[in-house]
């Protein structure tokens, strides 16, 4: 039995689809602090800093494994710092403690290119660098990576990680992220609306297509024990691009667009991230690969979208 954590948000509610067309929606447990609009399948309510309400929800529904995907993301966490460490960390030490007392299968936890810095090499960045993340949401990630890999190296835990780059999807608008210009760009697009990124036009940095971010969070946790080398996090590669790259991308499609740039705090946030990443060891380990280049990423995102408002007017509008 699977429960997902966080199953609302950008990531969690693509995935909870996906791992019950896998296992059955009977064998998934969707969780987060409070019920989705469209309720489909099980759902718990669930805080994440309540250990109590999660050992109820394991022993309840008998789960073997945990996805962990609640936290406060790079931009909004740097409004409330304090808050955003004590939903990030507090959660996933009550994921890894509950996860070892029950003796629980497997556990997953999404870490970040957060967790890199203004000292870590830009270009093609490898699986072990200097970190020095400048975001509390990068700072709780790079502690998340150690802590996964405590649990795994003193208490056998098996716990699987891969650092997320930007992720870019259809299915809903993104929770308040650095890389989150990328996804509104596209309903601005679709909508005909004049978009205002509040990034620079020259700002490089990896993204990757939802699609490839569900199945590379699968892929890890199918992969066999013994073919797990790094229990801290993996790097994934999907693509990089900067903003004038992407508009020139929906330029293809939509001509008429236009797009302004006043970059806002996020700025020195991106700045601070790599441009690329070196991810050879997840190629290696559990045969890891992106199928989404830039080119069929914006097509695949435009025709959704346009399905979304053509059938709902009122879509996600922003």
């Amino acid at each position: 039995m699977v429960l997902v954590i966080g199953a609302n948000g950008q990531i969690g509610s693509v995935l909870t689809k996906a791992l019950k067309n896998r296992y059955g929606a009977g064998q998934v447990i969707a969780s987060d602090i409070r019920v989705p609009q469209q309720l489909e399948g099980r759902f718990v309510i669930l805080d994440i800093t309540k250990r109590n309400r999660l050992e109820e929800v394991v022993d309840r529904f008998g789960i073997t494994q945990i996805y962990h995907l609640a936290a406060i993301l790079s931009a909004k966490g740097e409004t409330n710092p304090i808050h955003s460490w004590d939903i990030n960390m507090k959660g996933l030490l009550n994921v890894l403690e509950v996860a070892r007392l029950h003796q629980l299968e497997k556990v997953f936890f999404p870490s970040s290119i957060a967790v890199f810095g203004t000292n870590t090499p830009k270009e093609l960045t490898p699986q072990f660098t200097l970190m020095n993340p400048s975001t509390v949401y990068g700072i709780s990630k790079l502690a998340g990576e150690q802590w996964c890999q405590y649990y795994f190296e003193k208490y056998g835990l098996d716990v699987r990680s891969v650092r997320y780059p930007g992720v870019i999807g259809h299915q809903s608008l993104p929770g308040g992220g650095t890389t989150d210009y990328a996804v509104e760009i596209f309903h601005a697009a679709v909508q005909q609306k004049t978009y205002t990124c509040f990034l620079k036009e020259d700002t490089m940095l990896p993204m990757m297509y939802m699609h490839d971010a569900v199945q590379a969070t699968i892929s890890i946790m199918d992969a066999p024990k013994s073919s797990i080398s790094i229990r801290s996090s993996y790097n994934i590669a999907g693509m990089s691009f900067t903003p004038i790259q992407l508009t020139q991308a929906i330029q293809h499609h939509f001509p008429n667009f236009k797009v302004n740039f006043k970059p806002d705090f996020r700025q020195k946030i991106a700045d601070s991230w790599t441009n690329s990443i070196d991810d050879h060891y997840a190629r290696n380990d559990w045969a890891w690969k992106a199928e989404y280049d830039l080119k069929k990423m914006t097509e695949e995102m435009i025709h959704h979208l346009k399905i979304n408002y053509f059938n709902n007017p009122k879509f996600l509008k922003i």
